[in-house]
């Protein structure tokens, strides 16, 4: 289908998207599939000012079998349609047109469609014989970890008989062999990353389980779940081969993107985003890219520990060259972050924070570790809006405070 750009004050879709005009959208995608919309509601949002918008619904739909719940997707981009948006259904509203698909069928996730029946994969076990039997749809539980529409999506996958756990991330297709060559270049290297279990030619990477329990729980613990030089080791235990890997852009080259998508969502905010982006630039501009072996989103819902030890890392999809202080400074942002604790709890990733830092400190240039953790943490803010959490305002300030609170110690 021919692109048609869009012009006039929405350019990349997002006040359609976000605002009631797009239920005919809604109800025309799910009248074409043979349904009618009963409700909605926004549900997740992804944005690119000025170039796109992405955005999911809850819906209600009346089948002819009865209603039930369904998961629905929309793209517009200020170009037109991608190649990949032919994918799914395009609608026109007005001059612009927009993709929209029903969940699973993402257009750019094809392998989606099987990691999220359980049937299919009960057969998909069965046939590269994960568990050493053939399993049955019964034996096979499936929940959600993670969906980015159009990203990438994880599934964990329970079967009970026999007990076994395994976590299936859906990729694009330009990004598989690149993130399979990642995973195996650190498990021949000895760092404790998840074994590859299998692979498909929809693009679903397999893995087992890693043992011990999620860093982001142990963080509550009432015993240290593990040292700062435990987090260093780690690191340091990436083979030189990640070093030659291609180089992604720190976090920090990308804060004035993450600085205007804040601000488009919560403009009164603008003002100290754009200060804190100039501190964060000017600070560190001096600053060589470096050539370490880096894992590239670092922090605690990517690290497993047992007995007060690191014991494996996850989703080493962005390792390669880079300078340690991109990692250190990653876990800093999301402790810095954590939302919705409790007293105690709040006590417990303090006490970690006062803790580790200055460990962190002794290995990094503080002034770097902290400038780089508040671009982080500006990379976090998109978060709460993106998510449509019930408090997102209050949310993504209480983020920017801990984000200003790192520069002005700097600068």
């Amino acid at each position: 289908m021919t692109s048609v750009e869009a012009h006039g004050p929405d350019p990349d879709g997002s006040q359609l998207l976000t605002g009631p005009a797009v239920e005919n959208l809604l109800r025309a995608a799910v009248e074409h599939a043979g349904g009618a919309l009963e409700s909605w509601r926004l549900d997740h949002v992804d944005a690119n000012p000025g170039r796109s918008t992405t955005a999911t619904y809850q819906a209600m739909v009346r089948w002819s079998y009865g209603s039930r719940p369904e998961l629905l997707g929309v793209s517009a981009r200020s170009a037109g349609p991608l190649t990949s948006d032919a994918r799914a259904e395009i609608f026109a509203d007005g001059d612009r047109e927009v993709a929209v698909w029903l969940y699973p069928d993402d257009p750019d996730l094809p392998g989606l469609a099987t990691a999220a029946y359980p049937e299919r994969m009960a057969e998909l076990i069965t046939r590269l014989g994960l568990v050493g039997r053939p399993v049955s749809p019964a034996q096979v539980s499936l929940h959600m970890i993670g969906y980015r529409p159009r990203r990438r999506a994880v599934l964990r996958v329970d079967v009970t008989d026999p007990r076994r756990t395994f976590y299936v991330k859906v990729l694009r297709d330009r990004l598989f062999d690149e993130i399979l060559t990642r995973h195996r270049i650190l498990l021949r290297g000895g760092v404790p990353a998840p074994e590859v279990a299998g692979i498909t030619d929809d693009n679903l990477l397999i893995l087992a389980e890693l043992p011990g329990r999620p860093l982001a729980k142990a963080i509550f613990d009432p015993v240290e779940p593990c040292t700062a030089d435990d987090l260093i080791d780690v690191l340091d235990t990436m083979p030189t081969a990640v070093a030659a890997l291609e180089r992604r852009p720190p976090w920090t080259e990308a804060v004035d993107h993450y600085a205007q998508m804040v601000a488009t969502a919560l403009p009164s905010q603008s003002g100290r985003l754009s200060w804190m982006s100039s501190m964060i630039l000017q600070g560190l501009a001096a600053v060589p890219p470096g050539h370490e072996a880096t894992h590239g989103d670092f922090h605690e819902g990517q690290v497993h520990v047992a007995d007060g030890r690191v014991c494996g890392v996850l989703d080493v999809d962005t390792i390669g060259p880079g300078r340690r202080a991109d990692d250190l400074a990653c876990m800093v942002a999301h402790l810095s972050t954590v939302q919705r604790m409790d007293a105690q709890q709040a006590a417990r990733v303090h006490h970690l924070i006062r803790t580790w830092v200055p460990v962190f400190d002794e290995r990094v240039d503080p002034t770097e570790l902290r400038l780089r953790a508040a671009a982080v943490i500006i990379s976090l803010a998109t978060g709460p809006y993106r998510g449509q959490e019930p408090h997102w305002e209050k949310e993504t300030i209480a983020i920017l405070d801990a984000a200003e609170a790192l520069v002005r110690q700097v600068c």
